[in-house]
Order: C-alpha cells, then structure tokens, then sequence
C-alpha cells in the first residue's frame, strides 16, 4: 500500500509505517492541482490541514483507501462524500486531549490571576500589586460545552481545585465521574466559566453569539481552544464591553484561515483590534494541543489506527 504525506509529522509515523511494509512518498510543497494529478496512484494519504479533501480531490483519488489527519477534527474533508466512496476517515483526538486540556487550565488561571497583565506591566517598570489581585477557582462552577475527548481531558484537569464541573453535549449519557451533565439552560442558569471543546460542524458554526451569550444568568469567563468559527468575535466584544463576559481566553480565532496556519493577510478587523488592546484577553495561535508531547502520541494515534486496520 503506498501512501502520501502532505504534510511534516513526528519521523516515528514515516518510520513505522516503513516497518509495517507500507510505501511512504512525501510532498509537502506541491499545489493541490499537482496532488490531485498523481492521487490515483496512492492508497493512502496523511496530512494535518494543508488544503482540504473536497468531492474533486476523492474523485481523482479512485484508489483511495483511508485519510489519516494528524488532528482532532475532520472539517478540512468532505467526510460524507468521503464515506461513501468507501474511503476510512482517521483522525488522532486521543494524541493530543491532555495538552488542550492543560493549556485550557492554563489560560483560566492566568485569566484569573492576571497573569499576562501583570507581566507585562513589570516588565515596564510597573510594580502594581493591589490593581493585580486576582480571583480563584476554588468553589466556582465550570461549564464544558461538549463533551468528548478534550472536554473530558480539561475537566480530568480540574480535579484538585474543588470546582463543580458541569457538561453540555448534544450526545447523551457523556458524564463521567468529574463531571456532571445537564441541560442547555441549566447550563447557562449556574455556570461562571464557559470552556468550548467542540469540532467544527453547521451547529457550532457562530454558536457564540449576542443571544447565546445574554441567555447566562450570571457573568462568566470564555475558553475557546476549539475551533474560531463557533465564536462570533463582535459578539464576544459587545459582551466584553459590558461586562457579561468577563475576561476571554482565545486559542483559536474566528479569522483563521481553514489551514490553521496563518491569520488573515488583509487589515485587521475592528473587533480583533479590540481583543488585542485588553487586558482580560489572552490570545494563543491555536496551540493548545501543540506540544513537544502532543506531536508524537498524534503520529503514534495515527500508526496505530492503521496498523489495526490494514495489517
């Protein structure tokens, strides 16, 4: 079985596949059209989000047997399509749960400590201890919007801090045991944090908006380390301003491009200028699960995924 990397991974994923018998070619540079001419040629492909999988591209791609991305979500392939073409879709949530669910930690209690504030202002010069006295985490309530791998990760991390731990997901029975499930507006009548671990589908596209966001009966803090199109960013800065979300935490933003390698190329919009100015804000270029750790067990995941199907 040959197969195609489109993009560089952790060597173990070359190298045991080499092991098992498989055929490893790599492109990393040519344009999808160039891809698409010699796709028919291979089995397999294995990519993170270089350009995405479209009906064209698995047209021309008739001996295709499985996709592997070397990440969470599927959304840059037509998965559908894809599906009935008899292709196996493989994706690598379990290799990188446990940093996102540490960088969500992480990006609450810097919030809630003003970390990045306070930092900042020394490193000029600044020596402002009661303007930077924080809060604490002990005894609030979290809220977890969707419930899977890296939701489960984020709320596993929050044993210890003496936190009740509330879940929404569209699936049912997901509760475990650090975390209790409930409805949308028991949710939203009892939470102060709001952490978003949800793939990008047509219901989570814009699903922070005005509305969404006003429906809290209380304030409550924004963790966004899944995907930047489920957060209207004027919304979130309206709600910024008046004080119903009190400080937001983005690892992700609405104006990504679909690789998630860059931002956007034209000038910035007001409502991103904005994020960058305040200081309950904490921004991150969508490395939540992009550790030195997370790249192997993703390449592993990946691995190990077609070991038990192929071989």
């Amino acid at each position: 079985m040959k197969i195609l990397h489109l993009d560089i991974n952790h060597q173990l994923l070359i190298n045991q596949l080499n092991d098992l018998g498989f055929t490893n070619h790599e492109d990393y540079t040519s344009s999808k059209e160039a891809i698409e001419a010699k796709i028919h040629d291979y089995q397999g492909i294995i990519l993170r989000s270089r350009f995405t999988i479209d009906k064209q591209f698995l047209d021309a791609a008739k001996n295709l047997k499985f996709i592997g991305r070397v990440g969470a979500g599927l959304e840059n392939i037509d998965c559908d399509y894809a599906e009935k073409q008899g292709i196996l879709l493989i994706a690598a949530p379990e290799g990188n749960r446990n940093a996102v669910g540490e960088h969500a930690l992480g990006m609450l209690l810097s919030l809630f400590n003003k970390l990045n504030k306070a930092d900042n202002e020394v490193r000029t010069g600044k020596w402002l201890r009661e303007a930077n006295r924080g809060i604490e985490l002990d005894g609030r309530t979290v809220g977890i919007i969707g419930y899977g791998n890296m939701g489960k990760a984020f709320a596993k991390k929050l044993r210890g801090f003496n936190v009740e731990v509330l879940c929404y997901d569209i699936k049912k029975n997901v509760a475990d045991e650090n975390a209790k499930q409930v409805s949308l507006k028991e949710f939203q009548d009892r939470v102060e944090v709001v952490s978003l671990h949800t793939p990008q589908t047509p219901l989570t596209l814009n699903m922070v908006h005005t509305e969404f966001i006003n429906q809290f009966k209380k304030p409550f803090w924004l963790i966004n380390t899944a995907r930047g199109k489920s957060v209207v960013t004027q919304d979130l800065v309206t709600a910024l301003k008046s004080g119903k979300i009190l400080g937001a935490g983005l690892d992700v933003l609405e104006y990504e491009k679909a690789s998630f390698e860059d931002m956007f190329t034209t000038t910035m919009p007001p409502a991103f200028q904005y994020l960058i100015q305040a200081e309950n804000v904490l921004l991150t270029p969508h490395i939540a699960g992009w550790t030195m750790e997370s790249k192997e067990k993703l390449a592993q995941t990946i691995v190990d995924k077609i070991k038990k199907s192929f071989t």
